[in-house]
């Protein structure tokens, strides 16, 4: 028996892949056969159901005390190319997205010198004011962690129930990147290690919190490198079940700093879904996959709901980080262009919440 053939017959009979056998998915597998495997694990786990979320990004600030390379977004305080938002301002935009059916805010930011701690308790009670009432899905982990250790001086746990209280509902899975502290070192420097990302999810799962889980690749990370980072969110999921689904994305290198030194050039389409389809049979704890069109495009969004995926994310309206690296997609996707593409995929549409609970008729 072949090497394939003994994954095909151990996903058919529910079992989990090792190591060796994840690298196989990323160095040998051919990739049509690999997505119509990860094509059925997906219809065992969701169906024919295919998601999205009618959301909408906001950031507070772009202003950051690392100097992380693969990053276009951050820009250090007076340089040129900053903003920061009010609360006033933040709360003025989600107002009226509000009024149009949004049912998710989704908020990061840099990690800021000066914005005091209760700037953020404001921010998230005066979103979590509107009504309808969405879900605020808010700060990255590195984040938290600059807000327990630099800001308010307290333990992470504490600003957590902090935030929670004031109206925080779930956590972004941005700032994962590469968990591989190689890698980190490479491209992100002084920011957060694998453990403590993982820590602060850990925390936020044990209070009963979910969050998404992310990774970022087609920077200098090899394959191996991807399913440590895979098989460590597997670990933390068996752990806790706290992670509602896997978004991964490619690099977007055109205005970085690692795009200056030459080191990379952007994932082709082909490894795009190579890397989703590998993600559906490695996370076998995770029910839900996204293909994230910010990073894809919506065609291959399209495609990848056939190789494993079964979420488009959502509308987003401005997103700002990916697009200040240079990303040529467009800033947001209204609901009829989502289902328009899931239903071409062959696929249900289901207009869903943060947590991947289908939305009620009445919301929607």
């Amino acid at each position: 028996m072949s090497r394939w053939d003994e994954i095909c017959q151990k996903v058919g009979a529910g079992g989990r892949l090792d190591s060796s056998e994840g690298l196989f998915l990323f160095e040998k597998a051919d990739l049509n056969p690999l997505g119509r495997l990860a094509d059925e694990a997906r219809e065992r786990k969701v169906g024919k159901r295919a998601s999205y979320v009618v959301n909408r990004y906001l950031n507070y600030s772009n202003v950051c005390i690392l100097s992380c390379q693969f990053c276009a977004f951050a820009r250090k305080k007076r340089e040129p190319g900053t903003f920061e938002s009010s609360v006033e301002e933040l709360t003025e935009a989600a107002k009226k997205s509000v009024a149009q059916g949004i049912t998710e805010i989704h908020i990061v930011g840099g990690l800021h010198p000066s914005l005091p701690y209760s700037f953020y308790l404001e921010m998230l009670r005066s979103l979590a004011s509107l009504e309808p009432r969405p879900v605020l899905k808010v700060f990255t982990a590195i984040e938290i962690r600059h807000l327990a250790e630099r800001v308010a001086k307290k333990p992470i746990a504490e600003v957590l129930a902090d935030l929670r209280e004031a109206g925080l509902g779930s956590l972004t899975g941005g700032g994962a990147e590469i968990f591989d502290a190689g890698v980190r070192d490479k491209i992100c420097r002084g920011k957060e290690t694998a453990e403590e990302w993982l820590e602060v999810h850990r925390l936020w799962h044990r209070m009963g919190g979910r969050s998404t889980a992310t990774m970022l690749y087609g920077h200098v990370e090899n394959a191996a490198q991807r399913v440590g980072h895979l098989e460590k969110l597997r670990e933390l999921q068996d752990e806790t079940g706290g992670f509602t689904g896997f978004v991964p994305f490619a690099f977007e290198p055109s205005q970085t700093r690692l795009a200056e030194l030459g080191k990379v050039r952007r994932a082709s389409a082909l490894e795009e879904l190579r890397v989703i389809a590998a993600s559906r049979l490695i996370l076998d704890n995770f029910d839900h996959i996204t293909a994230y069109w910010i990073s894809t495009g919506l065609p291959l969004a399209q495609v990848a709901l056939s190789y494993g995926a079964d979420d488009l994310h959502g509308t987003i309206e401005e997103e700002k980080i990916f697009h200040m690296a240079g990303a040529q997609t467009p800033l947001g996707q209204t609901r009829g262009s989502l289902e328009r593409a899931i239903r071409e995929a062959g696929r249900t549409p289901v207009e869903r919440d943060t947590f991947y609970q289908p939305v009620p008729a009445g919301r929607a």
